[in-house]
């Protein structure tokens, strides 16, 4: 499966942006989808997940309350609503396909999708 992430961009601290992942290649709702994020010479951390049929959810401690994860089979499309944005909450945000179920831990996810940059200005 390909992945392509999109909606990222420079924001004020506690605006709202809204990522999107779009897959093809593969049958998407056979997959839980994750996002990660990483800052330079950082580790990839992760953000959320959802389990193929959107009933499962899993988030950092660091978002949680603040973003939400969500999917439209139909449209082969995992979102991330981020709302309440912080300024350490910049970094480029991958999104990730698993077969298994949910993850939080990048080495979980087989396919990656190319990141997109979120700026969070204070």
């Amino acid at each position: 499966v390909q992945l392509q992430a999109s909606g990222g961009g420079l924001v004020q601290a506690g605006g709202s942006l809204r990522l999107s992942c779009t897959a093809s290649g593969g049958t998407f709702s056979t997959y839980s989808m994750g996002w990660f994020r990483q800052c330079p010479e950082k580790e990839r951390e992760f953000v959320a997940a959802i389990s193929w049929r959107g009933g499962s959810f899993d988030y950092a401690h660091s978002v949680k309350g603040r973003f939400t994860i969500s999917r439209d089979n139909a449209k082969n499309t995992v979102y991330l609503q981020m709302n309440s944005l912080k300024p350490e909450d910049t970094a480029v945000y991958y999104c990730a396909a698993t077969r298994s179920g949910l993850s939080w831990s990048y080495t979980g996810y087989g396919y990656w999708g190319q990141g997109t940059q979120v700026t969070v200005s204070s």
